[in-house]
């Protein structure tokens, strides 16, 4: 049985600024990679290096986004937003997405297909092609490796698989490098195959059929970003987890007697913006409990995690959702 989820670790990771560090050697990588098969697309005449050169040309404009994402979400509160500007996040992140599908899948697409109506069958150097396909692949695994590392740690704090926690991830930035280089992986033995049988049979319709494999590849990958993206814009919940963990943290508050509900909303990365009903010790009078409610919202967003919390006293008759005993002690 997994242990409950701990509050403070959770929000140590999300203050550890591993998110940038990820996005920025993904940019680093992406660029070099993508002048290199650009070069190479022009040399061999390949229409699945040339799919791979438009595939990395758009990750490297999607990671210009995904920066500007965690700047501009990073922003502090004020008197127009007091829940800060985290969801700006899933803005650029879903700007990322669609640049990936327009830019990546459908030039790619568009070119296998073009191939295979011209019968397009240039013979250039193929050395070349493989050299930077190598290279590229060393590139693209040294940076999905960073991805994973953050994935994974994140992931065995919150009781999660590593594949279960990229889908799952508040962390949009995190997520779409991930996902990016998982998918700069398989094209390039995508690209790679469809190179080396259009240099055995002559036939560019290997070639073809390559580039428009990563071409469906990207498309996959960037609706799947987009609708994650989708679902955080329009308010995603906490996990049942995360609700338990902070229903625990409450409970531990001083002068709460029980709970009877929580919701949890995400609005931002690793940001929660958090609703309670309470029953409090005693029997205080009414500008007491003000007080004292005050004082407890103040005492949970301590926690960088929530970044707002609103506590009300729960009426006599009101439903206990986590299936305490109304007004004693949980």
């Amino acid at each position: 049985m997994n242990q409950p989820l701990d509050l403070d670790r959770l929000a140590d990771a999300a203050e550890s600024g591993e998110s940038t560090r990820t996005v920025v050697v993904a940019l680093a990588t992406n660029a070099v990679v993508a002048a290199a098969k650009t070069v190479a697309a022009v040399l061999s005449g390949s229409a699945s290096m040339l799919a791979e050169a438009a595939h990395s040309w758009a990750d490297t404009g999607n990671e210009v986004f995904l920066l500007i994402a965690d700047k501009r979400s990073s922003r502090p509160a004020d008197a127009r937003h007091p829940l800060g500007h985290g969801r700006e996040a899933y803005v650029w992140a879903l700007l990322a997405a669609v640049g990936l599908f327009v830019t990546g899948a459908s030039v790619s697409v568009w070119h296998g297909i073009s191939t295979l109506l011209h019968g397009e069958s240039n013979q250039g150097d193929y050395r070349v092609a493989y050299i930077v396909l190598a290279i590229a692949f060393v590139m693209e695994v040294f940076s999905l490796v960073q991805a994973m590392r953050q994935l994974r740690g994140e992931a065995r704090l919150y009781h999660r698989d590593l594949l279960e926690h990229a889908m799952a991830t508040s962390d949009p930035t995190t997520r779409a490098v991930f996902a990016e280089d998982g998918t700069a992986v398989i094209g390039l033995v995508i690209a790679f195959a469809g190179v080396g049988l259009h240099q055995l049979t002559g036939d560019a319709m290997w070639d073809a059929f390559g580039s428009i494999l990563v071409g469906v590849l990207l498309a996959v990958t960037a609706v799947l970003l987009i609708d994650r993206n989708r679902r955080f814009l329009i308010g995603e919940p906490g996990s049942g987890e995360l609700n338990d963990a902070v229903v625990a943290r409450i409970r531990q508050l001083p002068d709460v007697a029980g709970v009877r509900f929580v919701r949890l909303v995400f609005v931002g990365p690793k940001r929660l913006f958090l609703v309670a009903s309470v029953d409090l010790v005693g029997d205080q009078v009414e500008s007491h409990v003000a007080h004292t409610l005050r004082r407890l919202e103040r005492e949970l967003e301590t926690n960088p995690e929530i970044v707002d919390a609103v506590l009300t006293i729960a009426e006599p008759d009101e439903e206990d959702e986590l299936g305490g005993n109304p007004g004693g002690v949980q």
